[in-house]
């Protein structure tokens, strides 16, 4: 493959760089009052405020023809084609199947794979109406009311943004919890007040072997012999997530509540899949339809829309031009609404595993920049904390605020008072405050001229952080939908360009299996293998017991 280093577009980028570093943002508003319509795109019940970056029509204009030399438009109609882009694993990588709401067919190896997606959602469908209808219920006959998804990585990240970002959808009744850390206390906090007899838990393991989410499968089912269940029981109560039928069915759970996972979707893009079953319970399979349908409006907008307009690619493009040619080496996701404040948890997995990459599809070094350090969390609490060095600290950090126009739970003024700090705070990374005009206030305040000059400096905002604004009028389960593939699509316009394969994580691996070594010696053997300070913690451990 060719360098994205050597491509002209990229060369160009760093040429025209110059231009736009002796600008601020304050001046480009100043010379250009229009920014907001020229740079703001809307689709699938989003609204993307490009504005307030640092670029003009002609940054964009180089950024798109990155894309386009690149071969951006090749690699999203290869996605959609069911092409092996995973191409370590020599899969296709087609989450877009699980939300494909269209006739279309998309094929694996020449076969269509819709027919056994839809095949999974009509099972889905089957079986939450089941339980809801108490027809699928607990051995001593109680309906099942509190649902417990046990997974770790993409089977818990995802799927928790889902139930706590559409609570106000929820099936009245209901309880979802969580255990994903091998940490006992999570499963120990996750079944204390639990009710054994009205209590199904949901293990999600495309394995059934993955070590936390086993373990706390296997702690679970203790507990519920501890509250007196039997193993003929555990049908009644355990249904599972895998392709491994001969383990789970071992497990004790029934072959018919055992719901499949495909090789072309990766764990961190599978809330789509029968990995949403938890959720699709507590929701209600209409909802979850719902969200897929969210999801294939932005897979239509991804794989029909040139690239000039649209918004996975162009969210893809920026994320490169502060990275690669300002030095960024983080991004913020700053979310105005307290059911989100796990997305950027999510976004952190989906983004960093899929581009912390630092060899190309071919195998070879890359010299560049791959995969930016995400973080964030909600607002306003943000700005009471991090929010600081966002505004004067000395990292270059773009961030994406992220807030709906209405709330699912209005209180009083709080909403009004949300959207003033969503957008004071993104005025203040805009605008800034300069010395002079810090200077000129702290003196019509009383000062003297030089008690000001001597604390103004410390007063002093610059401004000038690029960010994105993302708005839409209520979280509803298509927006959600909508706003989680916007980002799954721009972590591959990334990855595309970087030349790195967005899709395996062999990075994973490695301390899992060194982890499994270590367990072995953990209470007894020889520690000449392990370095001095690995022997010593071992020793330290058994010393403890």
């Amino acid at each position: 493959m060719v360098a994205p280093t050597e491509l002209n577009a990229w060369k160009t980028l760093a040429e025209h760089k110059p231009a736009i570093e002796s600008t601020t943002l304050r001046a480009l508003f100043q010379q250009d009052n229009g920014r907001h319509d020229k740079f703001s795109l809307e689709a699938a019940g989003l609204h993307v405020d490009f504005s307030r970056h640092r670029a003009t029509r002609e940054t964009f204009e180089h950024l798109i023809d990155l894309a386009r030399e690149a071969g951006v438009d090749g690699g999203i109609k290869a996605m959609f084609d069911g092409t092996p882009i995973n191409n370590t694993e020599q899969r296709p990588a087609l989450h877009v199947a699980l939300r494909n709401r269209s006739d279309r067919a998309i094929k694996v190896d020449g076969k269509d794979v819709m027919p056994t997606v839809r095949k999974t959602l009509k099972r889905m469908r089957t079986f939450t109406d089941a339980v809801h209808k108490g027809e699928f219920k607990g051995y001593t006959g109680k309906p099942l009311r509190t649902i417990v998804n046990i997974g770790i990585g993409g089977s818990f990240l995802g799927p928790k943004v889902v139930s706590d970002a559409l609570r106000p959808y929820w099936r009245e009744g209901y309880d979802l919890r969580y255990v994903a850390n091998i940490d006992g206390t999570d499963i120990t906090s996750a079944c204390r007040d639990l009710d054994p007899e009205t209590t199904l838990f949901v293990v999600c393991s495309k394995s059934f072997g993955t070590l936390e989410t086993l373990k706390n499968a296997e702690a679970a089912r203790a507990w519920f012999f501890e509250q007196g269940g039997k193993q003929k029981d555990v049908q009644h109560h355990f249904v599972a997530v895998s392709t491994n039928i001969k383990a789970a069915t071992e497990f004790g759970i029934a072959e018919d509540n055992i719901y499949p996972l495909w090789d072309w979707v990766g764990g961190r893009y599978s809330l789509w899949s029968a990995i949403g079953l938890p959720q699709a319970i507590v929701l209600g399979m209409d909802v979850f339809e719902q969200l897929l349908d969210g999801a294939h409006a932005m897979d239509e907008h991804f794989r029909t829309t040139e690239l000039g307009n649209n918004l996975p690619v162009i969210m893809g493009l920026l994320g490169i031009w502060y990275q690669n040619f300002w030095g960024a080496e983080s991004k913020a996701v700053l979310v105005y609404d307290e059911s989100l404040r796990d997305f950027p948890a999510h976004l952190q997995q989906m983004d960093m595993e899929s581009n912390g990459k630092r060899v190309t599809r071919d195998g070879e070094p890359v010299t560049w920049q791959t995969g930016a350090v995400i973080w964030g969390g909600t607002g306003t609490n943000g700005q009471h904390a991090y929010h600081q060095l966002l505004h004067q600290g000395t990292r270059l950090i773009p961030a994406d605020f992220i807030m709906p126009l209405q709330s699912h739970n209005p209180v009083a003024d709080h909403h009004a008072w949300l959207f003033a700090n969503f957008l004071g705070q993104q005025q203040a990374m805009l605008e800034g405050k300069t010395e002079q005009e810090v200077t000129a206030e702290l003196m019509t305040q009383g000062m003297s001229e030089a008690e000001a000059q001597k604390l103004a400096p410390h007063k002093v905002i610059p401004g000038n952080q690029p960010h994105t604004a993302i708005t839409f009028d209520l979280l509803t389960p298509e927006v959600l939908g909508a706003l989680i593939a916007l980002y799954e699509h721009k972590v591959y316009v990334q990855g595309h360009i970087w030349g790195i394969n967005s899709f395996d994580q062999w990075g994973v691996e490695l301390g899992k299996v060194l982890g499994n070594a270590v367990y072995e010696v953990l209470h007894e053997g020889n520690l000449k293998a392990y370095d001095d300070s690995t022997a010593n913690l071992i020793r330290r451990y058994r010393n403890s017991l």
